[in-house]
């Protein structure tokens, strides 16, 4: 390179690092500006580098700033004129704020990068500027229950990214714009799942242009509006639709017959609008759980027999629709119906229930029609009211004449778990773990559940357990969570009360608050949205942090930038050669921390053993940071116990949930011993394998540290306890995942591993679903890599120990084969190996006939199987298990042949061994992210931002 390339070369360079100077240098006055700005803000916020320093809520990328996430912080004051310098920012959420107030200004377009834009529940107002348009890689807007008024910008058609938009409770009027030649519309938006418009004052007709095949919508939402005109024929293109409420409008004329299209449709509400016309056909809609078209002028004459084809009904709402007749008894068989309210129309006859009515049936309201004859019922389950019918008006008695109480609202509330509530201090409450604190709160509401029956305790149950196991799997700092007092608003909207709880202390700090905030307006949590629906969250305002004291750390890597950018080249060599001497200064210094700080200076002093263990990924806690992250080992915090002594789930500085492994002092181990453990696991790494984090060995303790598994024990999902169903997919991946889990250990692991101790409650869950093996505490190396046998002690747990190994105490890999084929066993029947005396080997081989369906063992199969008759490569699985229990084991199969055989009875089954479990299953509860709204990768990154520990 000649010396004009070289000064080239050099003068980029320098403009360069002058430009990017310039940038972090605006970056940091933006943020300090906010501080003249907003009131409120964290203490935190002070200094002068927030990416270099922990300034709560800011999230850094390479010196530069790239998230803002301040929910529930009660701050107060407008969005600045500056913040839109900040032009690396993907994430800006400044949720549960009412202090923010103002317009959102035209400037907000210069986001050129942003892909979330998330201010629900603030206070701001005027128009929604244009300029939004310029934002194309925007994921979600949502800028719902604010008070923003004037029309939809058209230019929102222009988010071609869009996945998610919710302007919904706002004072948005005009009409709805639609794309033209020169101006684009929501007509654009063919990505977006998500179109929430109601509670605003939007007017005129649907544009037909609206919709057309090509979207991909998943929910419409209109409802309460003052939309008019038809509902246009173009709806019934998009047939992706899930959720369509168009009630509590103006709409007139006849609802579009193509309408029958929208197969996949659950909730349907035309209520309280001026629809005329026939009564359009739902015939075609098997997956209608939720339907409501009351208050309307259609022409029906008798009772329309349609509804008792949809056999997936919970809820039918015909209120004031001049329908005529008697109710057929078929109505009242559909398996899952709930509510059936039919007042104000001309209903005569006898209401019959009959002998096969569902066992949901809560309330069949019959008010103001012309029903003479007496009830005819099967039982006393469900309230039936007649006030307003001949029958009661002529002398009938009983109570079908007595209006019942209210029943939208339910005094459910989460009960305590198994403990006596605590008698808290002023502002405290007792949380279900019956501990005093100060619990973050605010109100989901949820659009279109599926389900009328507020008094289902088992449904608000389930709705928490899945909150705690998203918190868990998400590691947010959360002891237990209590909802309470479901009703259904005057929107039709079920509002339930929330309570988050902090985990080892009485107060969250703003992390914590921030995190729990970002995960709800987000949109990250997702409760199963075939019972729940959408939904939205409003935060109360936190102001009762636990500390406003942050500990911060100062590093000056950004000064030799500045003094390059000002010097100009000559200084740029200077800078090398001080980047070079600093470098070398701070690698002598990490050295003697090193020196100073190992944890293993002390190690096992009272043995010739020098020298801490030669560990792989895992690191040593001291003993009082992991007393005071399980609060001092309390039993609230106590998830499992054995023979070694209790597991404690706890939660690190950073927010990160472990479970925590404690010896008790009958089976410590020598500290040569337990070195030789905790270097035998810390090699340890395999996706189907609970890692090993670290250890405590200190203060006469011995700990081991593992990751935090959110969804427990095989065992306890069989037996029912987890309230997580697993269908056959789900246990063929099970089965899969343990296995591969398996055959790392006996042929990738260095040195190979016998577990010795396989079962179903060795084999966790985690928050996909996903199998992990699991505590290796009598685990058993082979020695120099051998393959052969291992002379020891018998070990392991009765029903599932090798009987070879039993008798001959000869150790080897197909000990592990066995106890598997045993777990495999447990899958089909959900039986504990031995039961009432009897052995399940046994009781299978018995049962066994291979010339009859199923091999005749449906008498002994898990009764939560739905469809016995699509278990798919059933008889493969029974096959393979007897395989691995067969009493010789020279004749049982190999981990790797166990997995390659597994793998072909799913593709048998129809099922993909390759996909991930949490997309191919349908209907869990636990934490997955919808597509198109953010990755987990993203999430994650983005979870780690804003929870840095100081």
């Amino acid at each position: 390179m000649d010396e004009r390339s070289l000064v080239f070369v050099f003068v980029v360079n320098i403009l360069m690092l002058i430009v990017a100077a310039q940038q972090i240098n605006q970056d940091y006055d933006v943020l300090r500006s906010l501080k003249d700005v907003w009131k409120n803000l964290p203490p935190s916020w002070d200094g002068t580098n927030p990416c270099q320093e922990f300034w709560e809520g800011v999230g850094c990328t390479n010196s530069r700033v790239t998230s803002i996430t301040l929910a529930s912080m009660n701050l107060t004051g407008t969005l600045s004129g500056d913040i839109p310098v900040l032009s690396e920012l993907l994430y800006l959420d400044l949720s549960y704020n009412k202090g923010l107030t103002g317009p959102l200004l035209p400037a907000i377009g210069n986001f050129k990068k942003l892909t979330n834009l998330i201010l629900v529940g603030c206070s701001f107002s005027g128009i929604i500027p244009d300029t939004i348009g310029s934002l194309q890689y925007l994921r979600i807007l949502s800028l719902n229950s604010n008070a923003f008024s004037g029309q939809i910008p058209p230019s929102i058609g222009n988010l071609s990214n869009l996945y998610w938009l919710d302007l919904s409770d706002n004072k948005l009027g005009g009409n709805i714009p639609v794309s033209t030649r020169t101006t684009p519309g929501l007509d654009m938006l063919v990505k977006t799942k998500h179109f929430h418009f109601g509670k605003n004052q939007l007017s005129g007709e649907i544009p037909s242009k609206l919709f057309s095949s090509r979207m991909t919508l998943l929910h419409v939402l209109f409802e309460n509006n003052q939309l008019t005109g038809e509902i246009p024929s173009t709806l019934g293109l998009v047939q992706s639709l899930e959720v369509l409420r168009l009630d509590r409008n103006l709409f007139s004329g006849s609802v579009p017959p193509n309408l029958n299209n929208l197969t996949h449709v659950n909730e349907l509400f035309l209520s309280n609008n001026r629809l005329s016309g026939p009564l359009p056909n739902l015939s075609g809609m098997n997956f209608l759980y939720y339907v409501d078209m009351s208050n309307n002028t259609f022409d029906v004459s008798d009772f329309p027999l349609q509804f008792t084809t949809l056999r997936s009904l919970t809820t039918i709402v015909m209120e004031n629709t001049s329908m005529q007749g008697q109710v057929p008894l078929a109505l009242f068989s559909i398996p899952q119906l709930q509510t059936v309210i039919l007042r104000n129309n001309n209903l005569n006859g006898t209401i019959d229930i009959g002998s096969s009515f569902s066992n949901q049936l809560q309330l069949v309201d019959l008010q103001n029609n012309n029903i003479s004859a007496p009830v005819q019922r099967a039982g006393d389950n469900s309230e039936i009211i007649l006030i307003g019918n001949p029958y009661c008006e002529s002398g009938g008695t009983g109570r079908y004449c007595v209006l019942p109480q209210e029943s939208n609202s339910s005094s459910y509330s989460t009960k305590t778990n198994n403990c006596v509530p605590a008698l808290c201090g002023s502002d405290q409450i007792s949380s279900p773990n019956c501990i005093c604190a100060y619990p973050y709160q605010g109100r989901l509401y949820f659009k279109a559940p599926s389900f009328s029956n507020l008094e289902d305790s088992s449904t608000f149950t389930s709705l928490q357990l899945s909150l705690m196991s998203f918190f868990q799997s998400t590691r947010l700092p959360v002891d237990s969570v209590s909802l309470s007092n479901p009703t259904r608003n005057l929107d039709d909207y079920l509002v339930i009360s929330l309570e988050v709880f902090p985990f080892g202390q009485p107060r969250f700090n703003r992390t914590g608050i921030s995190s729990i905030g970002f995960v709800f307006s987000n949109q990250t949590f997702k409760p199963n949205k075939t019972v729940y629906g959408t939904y939205y969250f409003i935060g109360d305002n936190y102001g009762l942090f636990s500390s406003d004291v942050i500990k911060r750390t100062s590093k000056s890597s950004s000064t030799g930038i500045f003094i390059g950018a000002a010097a100009g080249g000559c200084v740029l060599v200077l800078l090398l050669l001080l980047a070079g001497i600093y470098a070398f200064r701070q690698k002598k210094r990490a050295k003697r921390a090193t020196q100073l700080n190992n944890p293993f200076a002390s190690w096992d002093s009272n043995s010739s053993s020098t020298g801490g263990p030669q560990l792989k990924g895992a690191r040593c806690f001291a003993y009082e940071d992991l007393k005071k992250c399980t609060n001092n080992f309390s039993e609230v915090n106590a998830i499992g116990s054995g023979g070694y002594g209790k597991v404690y789930r706890g939660s690190l500085t950073s927010g990160m949930l472990v479970a925590i492994k404690r010896a008790d002092q009958q089976s410590m181990q020598g500290g040569h011993e337990f070195k030789t453990e905790i270097e035998l696991l810390s090699r340890v790494h395999h996706k189907n394998v609970v890692s090993l984090m670290g250890f405590c060995f200190e203060q006469g303790e011995q700990m081991l540290v593992y990751e935090y598994i959110a969804n427990g024990t095989l065992k306890e999902s069989l037996s029912g306890k987890s309230g997580i169903r697993l269908d056959w997919n789900r246990r063929l991946r099970i089965a899969l995942g343990a296995a591969k889990g398996l055959q790392y250990l006996h042929d990738l692991a260095n040195p190979p591993i016998i577990h010795r101790d396989i079962k179903s409650n060795n084999i966790l869950l985690d928050e996909h679903l996903n199998a992990k093996v699991a505590d290796f505490g009598l685990s058993k190396p082979m020695a120099n890599g051998s393959r052969g046998h291992v002379t020891t002690q018998v070990k392991g747990t009765m029903g599932y120990l090798d009987p070879e190994y039993y008798m001959t105490q000869k150790l080897t890999e197909k000990s592990d084969v066995y106890s598997f084929g045993v777990v495999m066993l447990e899958l089909i029947t959900a039986r504990r190996p031995i039961e009432n005396g009897k052995y399940i080997v046994r009781e299978v081989k018995l049962a066994m006939d291979k010339t009859k369906s199923l091999y005749n063992l449906q008498g002994i199969l898990d009764p939560r199987f739905d469809l016995i008759t699509t278990l798919k490569g059933f008889e493969k699985f029974v096959d393979l298990a007897m395989r691995c229990v067969d009493e010789t084991g020279d004749k049982r199969p190999p981990m790797s042949e166990a997995v390659k055989e597994i793998e072909n009875i799913m593709s048998l089954a129809g099922f993909d061994p390759k996909a991930d479990l949490a997309s191919s299953s349908s209907g869990y509860e636990g934490w997955r992210l919808d597509e198109g709204l953010v990755s987990t990768d993203l999430l994650s990154e983005e979870l780690r931002q804003i929870s840095r520990c100081s």
